[in-house]
């Protein structure tokens, strides 16, 4: 690799490690390179980047922690010295306890004439701040100078360049320890990719998100991800043309289950969702004797109320159940959960089986079946009460870990939706989803996520070989978050309802 690459949107999909797994490609690395020089190559790729993302800087300020990534910092600091911009570095912490390579990354740079200070400067003014506090050394919450000088960077107008991670947040979860976090405008992995980074307060904290292998090539694909971030690849086989002999039997049918008294929206957009998704047929079986039996809109949608009482029907079709479901939908589970080949579970569907221990024994015996198989999609408080956690923010504080846990528990793909959606399943390394935006909160799209998957699921049984209900997740989250973004560069100052979502997905390729 030539230098830092922008990361998003990924054109491949990248193996993400945690940090002892991040630590371990480090000390890998170092061990096989002359002494210093893997700090020296981060110091030089964080200047590069600098000069790029602020070309017109003239003056930059370096918080520079107690640790290597200060040393990193140093590094910086000599290569954006000689490209001639006045560099001004501010160490926090005692410099006689730095590492070796920091302390030598620090008298290289006083020799090339930096001019460094301890604490806090009494007076500051920069075109382009770097955060080289923490990174993987982060143990806690930042306090004291550590996190004055956090806040002094966020106060800033100008760019903020992170190395590695930004200080504060914690590169497993993507959550912030405490209250001080560098809000970066750009963040620099190096040599490996954090899974902090793309899920949780990750993106909002990172800001454009480059990597730089530091000349060690395939070093960090060699080793064991914590998880994958997801890309367009997976989705390319489920774009294969259609042959001309084929028909609306080919590509499934798709039950949605839901709409109770005074939610019939939910399952109207679901249904909608799962023929934009290219099934062959969609039959939304009402929960509301008094639901519509049209769609004006979409009248390809047909409507059988109890539909979810036919046998012969689940065991042809693919089910989505529990969109705007409402309480009664307990009653609905058992045969869905006994007779459905591809089941999606979502919203109140989740809820009921989250509060009766006999659904819950149900959903496990279907893992158990060859030709059974379940995607969960909760939104975090709901996996919060499948779970057993007291709240939604137990979930965004471990998402990789509770998704995995779910899906280990009900034996089941489980698909946590919200920033870096997870994608988990037994047996498999998980995926974080890096599509989409912040305009997806909104009341039902996350209804659309599960009909699009039930309409990708049923399409794709004409595959050969039939992709796993894992990939189906994988690419159902990519190709929505893909919707929203491609809304979002259409009509930038709108609000994105649902409607106008699926008004995207449903567009051709």
């Amino acid at each position: 690799m030539n230098g830092p690459i922008s990361i998003l949107p990924p054109d491949i999909p990248w193996p993400l490690h945690d940090l002892a797994g991040s630590r371990q490609i480090e000390a890998i690395t170092a061990a096989q390179l002359p002494p210093h020089t893997l700090m020296q190559r981060a110091g030089l790729a964080t200047a590069k980047l600098a000069l790029a993302v602020a070309p017109n800087a003239t003056t930059v300020w370096i918080a520079a922690g107690p640790g290597n990534n200060g040393g990193d910092g140093f590094e910086a600091a000599l290569h954006l010295q000689h490209a001639g911009k006045r560099v001004q570095v501010s160490l926090f912490g005692n410099p006689a306890l730095q590492p070796v390579d920091a302390a030598l990354a620090r008298s290289r740079a006083q020799q090339a004439g930096v001019a460094i200070s301890s604490g806090l400067p009494s007076e500051l003014h920069a075109d382009l701040s770097v955060d080289a506090l923490l990174a993987l050394g982060l143990k806690r919450a930042p306090e004291g100078e550590l996190a004055a000088a956090i806040h002094q960077m966020n106060a800033m107008a100008w760019p903020r360049l992170a190395i590695d991670l930004p200080s504060g947040l914690d590169g497993d979860t993507g959550q912030s320890h405490g209250h001080a976090v560098v809000r970066a405008t750009h963040t620099l992995a190096l040599l490996s990719l954090k899974p902090g980074l793309f899920t949780a307060q990750g993106r909002d904290h990172a800001g454009v998100i480059w990597f730089d292998d530091l000349g060690t090539t395939t070093l960090s694909a060699s080793q064991a991800p914590r998880a994958w971030l997801g890309s367009a690849v997976a989705a390319l086989p489920f774009w294969q043309p259609r042959r001309h002999a084929q028909h609306k039997g080919s590509f499934g049918d798709v039950i949605v289950v839901g709409g109770a008294a005074n939610m019939a929206g939910a399952a109207l957009l679901a249904g909608r969702a799962a023929l934009a998704a290219g099934a062959g047929r969609v039959y939304v079986s009402a929960l509301d004797s008094n639901a519509p039996t049209v769609d004006a809109g979409w009248p390809e949608l047909m409507f059988k109320p109890g539909l979810w009482q036919d046998r012969s029907a689940l065991m042809a079709s693919t089910v989505v159940c529990g969109c705007g479901a409402g309480e009664s939908v307990g009653d609905v589970l058992p045969p869905l959960l006994a007779h459905a080949p591809r089941l999606v579970l979502d919203a109140d569907a989740l809820n009921a089986i989250a509060k009766d221990t006999g659904l819950q024994r149900q959903l496990l015996a279907r893992a158990g079946r060859a030709d059974h198989a379940t995607v969960l999609t909760p939104h975090p408080l709901e996996a919060a009460r499948l779970a057993g956690l007291h709240d939604a923010a137990a979930v965004q504080g471990a998402r990789l870990s509770v998704a995995e846990q779910l899906a280990a528990r009900f034996g089941c793909t489980v698909l946590l939706k919200g920033s870096g959606s997870v994608i988990a399943t037994p047996g498999q390394v998980s995926v974080i989803n890096p599509s989409g935006n912040a305009r997806l909160a909104s009341a039902g799209t996350g209804d659309v996520l599960a009909g699009w998957l039930g309409g990708l699921w049923a399409a794709s049984q004409t595959h050969s070989p039939q992709p796993p209900c894992s990939l189906v997740a994988q690419v159902a989250a990519w190709t929505h978050g893909r919707g929203a973004e491609a809304e979002d560069a259409l009509h930038p100052h709108l609000a994105l309802t649902a409607s106008a979502l699926l008004a995207q997905l449903a567009r051709p390729a």
